[in-house]
């Protein structure tokens, strides 16, 4: 029985990619390195101190994953403030609302730091819907580890098997999937180059998993 819903943030309720793509071309620009395009998409999903972390691997920086975390927060903290047309993903309020008054317990996790959670809750009026917010940044490790849906289905009070996972991201799948959380890839326009291969379910749409779809889906892949 669905007791509980997951969702990830940036790619699922926000299409955020954009500003923090902004953020992160700006960093690199400041630091002095080129990212590829294959080696910026790995990021997906990841916390930004794991990121920073690789970076600082990857092309020996001298300067610390902490110093290019504050610059990146930096110029992402610029674009929010300044974006008046940031909005959410077509459909999500829609679905977070129909879960909400359907019972379920709502809980993000979301490898965005919490006070970057906190600014999207409250500029779209979010947290009346979620028991809790958890964010990668405050744990040890990043998605593609389970550890922060691992948390996620203990902060909700349910089993595991019990919930679901929304992702966008290759490592967000595989971070469900790795917790044993039936996990659904939403796969739209604002998700580039990522793999659902180890997702349950592949929608493009949220009324594809409206609360009765959903249900009927779980109870059926759970019986199996």
């Amino acid at each position: 029985m669905l007791k509980a819903v997951i969702f990830d943030m940036d790619g699922v309720i926000i299409d955020s990619e954009p500003l923090h793509n902004k953020a992160y071309n700006d960093m690199f620009n400041e630091v002095g390195i080129e990212v590829t395009r294959e080696l910026y998409e790995s990021f997906t999903g990841q916390s930004t101190i794991n990121i920073c972390k690789r970076l600082c691997d990857h092309f020996n920086l001298k300067q610390t994953p902490e110093a290019l975390v504050a610059l990146k927060r930096k110029y992402y903290k610029q674009f929010f403030e300044s974006d008046s047309d940031l909005t959410l993903i077509d459909g999500v309020l829609d679905l977070i609302k129909d879960y909400h008054n359907n019972g379920l317990t709502l809980v993000l996790g979301s490898s965005a730091s919490m006070g970057g959670i906190n600014q999207i809750f409250e500029r779209f009026d979010l947290n009346q819907y979620f028991k809790a917010k958890l964010s990668g940044a405050d744990l040890k490790e990043s998605k593609p580890n389970p550890e922060i849906f691992i948390k996620a289905a203990e902060a909700a009070g349910v089993k595991r098997e019990e919930c679901i996972v929304i992702e966008d991201s290759t490592n967000g799948v595989k971070a469900a999937h790795a917790a044993g959380i039936y996990c659904v890839g939403y796969d739209s326009f604002h998700s580039k180059n990522q793999d659902y291969s180890k997702a349950n379910k592949v929608i493009n749409d949220f009324t594809e998993i409206s609360f009765d779809k959903i249900s009927n889906e779980l109870v059926f892949a759970n019986s199996n």
